[in-house]
């Protein structure tokens, strides 16, 4: 399994867990809510789907409404299917959610698991959250390494891009020491806070709307 597949797998689980959904409804969360997501392939959702299904940690249901599947026959489309979350997928998502490892760490996957936070145990939240400050650490001790010995060498508009990529890299550790700090602390006030995580590097934006309504409609693939 990649892991880009692995991460969106996380996330649908993550998704269902907190009520069942129709495709178009979890295309629009992953788009809205999960900013990683932004510019995944929609292609790729529904094969994950059906891996998930196959794995028995989903299982596919018709839509509720009959009167929307009666009006899905007459159209000549199939009825929507809603993605229901299994007891063993919900096992499956708690022991993915209490893995620490470096994946959990890099940019693309941590922005989605500190969107499931408010399922996870605080000891994993942190072990989680001190990970990921120590590789942006590392990441800005290499930055200004180059800087100081490209700088000379770098026009002035290179220059301030590699000031800008820094300076984001500071503002999350900022950002990572203060919800670290609130963890000890025993209170969530820092991760309330009006920062915007998305002037960080690997951080979550704010849902800022619906995506444009899709036509097409969610069925069996």
């Amino acid at each position: 399994m990649s892991r880009r597949s692995g991460v969106l797998e996380f996330a649908v689980l993550g998704l269902l867990r907190e009520s069942p959904m129709h495709g178009y409804e979890l295309r629009k969360r992953l788009n809205t809510s999960l900013g990683v997501f932004r510019a995944f392939s929609y292609g790729s959702l529904y094969p994950c789907l059906k891996t998930l299904v196959g794995q028995g940690w989903l299982i596919e249901e018709p839509g509720s409404a009959p009167e929307d599947a009666l009006a899905a026959t007459l159209a000549g489309r199939r009825a929507k299917i809603v993605y229901r979350l299994t007891a063993e997928g919900k096992e499956h998502f708690e022991e993915l959610l209490a893995q620490t490892g470096p994946d959990a760490w890099e940019d693309e996957h941590f922005g989605v698991r500190f969107a499931f936070f408010g399922q996870t145990s605080r000891e994993v939240r942190m072990r989680v959250l001190e990970g990921r400050r120590s590789r942006l650490e590392e990441r800005l001790a290499k930055m200004r390494a180059s800087l100081a010995r490209t700088r000379e060498r770098l026009d002035d508009y290179t220059l301030e891009l590699q000031r800008h990529g820094m300076e984001s890299v500071e503002r999350e550790v900022r950002w990572l020491n203060e919800l670290i700090e609130s963890e000890r602390a025993g209170g969530r006030g820092a991760s309330r806070r009006s920062h915007d995580p998305s002037e960080s590097t690997g951080g979550l934006p704010r849902d800022r709307g619906s995506s444009r309504p899709d036509p097409s409609d969610d069925t069996t693939k």
